[in-house]
């Protein structure tokens, strides 16, 4: 009997801890909907400071992206001698492609180079002028070849060549451009955890000034014995609604300026003949953006809220 009673009594205290929680999670957003220039006040000021580092992340990303595009700066040109025939040339590249630090060779002949030149507006011209024969002797077979491993040394392997006329290879920009990204990455990360703290500040302060408009219903419901947990949870779910609405926020006004972007950064990349597309933020980053924000708001509440808690608890004699 002892047993069915301390059942019933743990069930009806869960019960009133879930409705407890419930209530917490209406009542809080009430709270920020009767005064909405307030709330968005400080949601803005959060969603600016969530929005500039996730914007920056994701240039950095596409960045990186583009930077995939154009693995082939990596490979090595080899232009044959002119005298290098078909046959000679498609050999070269068998022995080649049998190298352990050669991932692939593509042979290049005289008339696929050719025809990507005549697709080309500015060369056409000149390939007409020049006529097609002539500009087709003119042009050698070139071996593209994609390195395994570290291309500087392939490089300097493949000009040892009898056979090679130049050896092209112009990945210093690459390089650049992954110092870049690197820099970038940290950057990123640098700048999140300032603008992160800022918005912890924002949303702790903002929480610390509901806190003191209801110090008398705080000290109320202290001396009826309620626990800290019972009074600090309306709180944590007010720092909750105001992350999430600063993380709905920031990812709106990404999306907006990715729809801003996306066609004049296309018209450009087509210009120069590629087919980079900028891309937005994917829905689980989104997601997660979400779920951090709202994380970020309960934490800032949870500070806030315990530091009060800690001066206003009766001292015990």
């Amino acid at each position: 009997m002892n047993e069915q009673a301390s059942a019933n009594a743990q069930a009806s205290r869960f019960g009133a801890w879930l409705d407890h929680h419930g209530f917490s999670i209406v009542a809080s957003l009430g709270r920020l909907l009767r005064k909405p220039w307030a709330t968005l006040l400080t949601v803005g000021v959060m969603a600016v400071a969530l929005a500039l580092p996730l914007g920056l992340w994701v240039v950095m990303q596409n960045l990186s992206r583009l930077g995939g595009e154009v693995q082939s700066s990596r490979d090595v040109a080899v232009f044959l001698k002119p005298e290098i025939d078909a046959a000679r040339a498609q050999a070269i590249a068998a022995t080649l492609r049998a190298r352990g630090d050669v991932a692939k060779v593509e042979l290049i002949a005289p008339e696929q180079a050719l025809q990507q030149l005549r697709a080309r507006d500015d060369l056409a011209a000149a390939i007409d002028a020049l006529g097609e024969e002539a500009a087709r002797a003119a042009l050698p077979s070139v071996l593209r070849v994609s390195p395994r491993g570290d291309e500087l040394l392939l490089a300097e392997s493949l000009k040892a060549l009898p056979d090679a006329e130049r050896v092209q290879h112009d990945a210093l920009w690459r390089e650049r451009l992954d110092a870049w990204l690197r820099f970038g990455g940290r950057a990123v990360l640098v700048l999140a955890a300032l603008l992160g703290l800022g918005a912890l500040l924002v949303v702790g302060n903002t929480v610390r000034l509901d806190i003191q408009s209801r110090r008398e219903e705080i000290g109320v419901l202290q001396l009826l014995g309620a626990s800290d947990g019972f009074v600090r949870r309306p709180f944590l779910y007010l720092g909750a609604w105001y992350g999430l609405g600063a993380g709905a926020l920031a990812l709106g006004v990404l999306t907006l300026a990715w729809l801003a972007l996306r066609e004049p950064l296309a018209d450009l990349a087509a210009r120069y003949g590629s087919s980079f597309a900028l891309q937005g933020l994917p829905p689980l980053p989104a997601l997660a953006v979400l779920a951090a924000a709202g994380l970020l708001g309960w934490l800032g509440a949870g500070v806030v809220t315990g530091h009060y808690l800690r001066q206003t608890r009766p001292v015990e004699r």
